[in-house]
């Protein structure tokens, strides 16, 4: 499906905002000119998703076991710990 992108303007928005926002919350994106010169685009936010406790602790025991002195090694050996730098 081709969703094509409409412009308003800057006077539309201020006059309309209930309508314009209404529109953007359906899922449409718009270009707001000033003096024919678009200056903004206003598109819908992606929706937050939730994650569950469990489904986080479940993730966090399947994930390999890192062995704390060897990862602060490695980082020490790639990065310059010296004092001068």
């Amino acid at each position: 499906m081709l969703c094509m992108t409409r412009s308003i303007t800057q006077r539309e928005l201020r006059n309309d905002s209930g309508a314009v926002l209404r529109e953007v919350q359906a899922g449409h994106t718009l270009v707001v000119t000033r003096n024919g010169v678009p200056v903004a685009e206003l598109r819908p936010i992606a929706p937050t998703r939730f994650v569950s406790r469990a489904a986080i602790a479940a993730a966090a025991a399947r994930a390999p076991r890192i062995d704390a002195r060897r990862f602060r090694e490695d980082v020490d050996r790639s990065l310059n710990q010296t004092p001068d730098g």
